[in-house]
């Protein structure tokens, strides 16, 4: 009896982690699908008030730092021409949980109108917060394919 118990934790413990790396994926979907087609508003449904933006840009093995506030980030957003196709493809995830905080890791390849921008990765930082899971921070590193 106690081993059936076991494994049925066990179970029930493993659906619960697909589960919360399922809804996970999906706010970080959102979050590009937003980015994708300019709507800010969908971008914010899946983002933290206060949540921190930070990129770093390498150049000859040399990473620089920038920031950006939340309402710099929507209005760049907001700006890009209707014209201009961007894609961020997003090429496998590692995903960590721990209670209430994940944490995901997405190389990357972005694309400007069809054409290879630069490769990078992103890290995530998301909280469950009234059972949603929203981005609190993003860094991502940014180069050209070598």
């Amino acid at each position: 009896m106690r081993q059936v118990f076991i494994l049925l934790f066990f179970g029930f413990s493993v659906g619960i982690s697909a589960q919360e790396e399922t809804a996970i994926k999906q706010t970080i979907s959102t979050f590009f699908e937003g980015l994708q087609t300019g709507d800010t508003l969908k971008i914010q449904s899946v983002c933290h008030k206060d949540m921190k933006l930070q990129s770093i840009t390498e150049k000859n093995a040399i990473g620089t730092l920038s920031f950006d506030s939340n309402s710099d980030f929507y209005k760049s957003i907001a700006a890009i021409p209707k014209n201009l196709k961007i894609e961020e493809r997003l090429l496998s995830y590692n995903i960590q949980i721990d209670g209430t905080m994940a944490n995901v890791w997405t190389p990357y390849e972005f694309y400007v109108n069809e054409k290879q921008s630069h490769i990078g990765t992103n890290s995530f930082t998301l909280l469950l917060e009234n059972n949603s899971w929203k981005i609190v921070h993003i860094i991502d590193t940014r180069r050209k394919k070598i």
